[in-house]
């Protein structure tokens, strides 16, 4: 599902954001990725979403070579894949009804498949009672679970989540990992940076770190966390 073979990403003035990053994830797997500030996962993210482009090596996204893919492409290659963001990154001039249904407003849903999208996705995190508000009058978890739904109302095969709980106690933490696992349990493959090593560490899911721009660890967590 995603694949990097070698993968370098080298930024203007020399600074080597990847350096030689291999890995493969399988769909359906929900991986961790992790590692100091810096380290590399926001480039990482971005090449799988094409927000950059590497430097050289080869990175494969639902079966399509990034790098063949012309600027035409782009926007077609980023329906597939779904965003969540630390913080939310919502529009709070707009309902949750209406932020959720942004993405199918830009990809050309009629309204009515976009009405049942848009309600299956926000009872899907539980706030379905509260499309009508706006996101000032929620939670901060509870603006977090609206982020969420906007990135599956497409129902993309590929999650991608940056630092989804950094704002978050550890109770609603647990509560957006749930989330995350239940996309896994029907197949959607999911990708999430985080610096939240005990959270990590209690999921018991695949870990990657990266440490200046290298691989250095790919594995389930033993007894103690890799080195950072």
């Amino acid at each position: 599902m995603i694949s990097f073979s070698h993968v370098c990403k080298r930024y203007p003035g020399g600074k080597d954001a990847l350096s030689d990053v291999s890995f493969e994830i399988h769909p359906g797997e929900l991986v961790f990725l992790t590692g100091h500030s810096g380290a590399g996962k926001s480039t990482l993210l971005k090449l799988i979403m094409l927000m950059e482009r590497a430097t050289s090596g080869q990175v494969v996204v639902n079966g399509r070579n990034t790098q063949r893919l012309g600027r035409a492409k782009v926007p077609h290659h980023r329906r597939h894949i779904g965003v969540v963001f630390q913080n939310h990154q919502l529009l709070f001039d707009r309902t949750v009804y209406d932020n959720v249904a942004l993405p199918l407003q830009i990809a050309g849903f009629g309204l009515r498949d976009t009405g049942r999208r848009v309600r299956a996705a926000l009872d899907k995190v539980g706030l379905l009672h509260k499309e009508k508000h706006l996101p000032i009058a929620l939670s901060g978890g509870e603006q977090q679970r609206v982020g969420i739904a906007r990135a599956i109302v497409n129902k993309p095969p590929i999650l991608l989540a940056d630092e989804p709980t950094g704002n978050l106690d550890p109770a609603l933490s647990a509560e957006i990992m749930n989330l995350f696992e239940q996309f896994t349990e029907v197949g959607v493959t999911t990708l999430i940076a985080s610096h939240d090593h005990a959270l990590i560490k209690r999921m018991n899911k695949r870990v990657m770190a990266l440490q200046e721009g290298s691989l250095v660890y790919d594995d389930f967590l033993p007894a103690k966390e890799p080195a950072q």
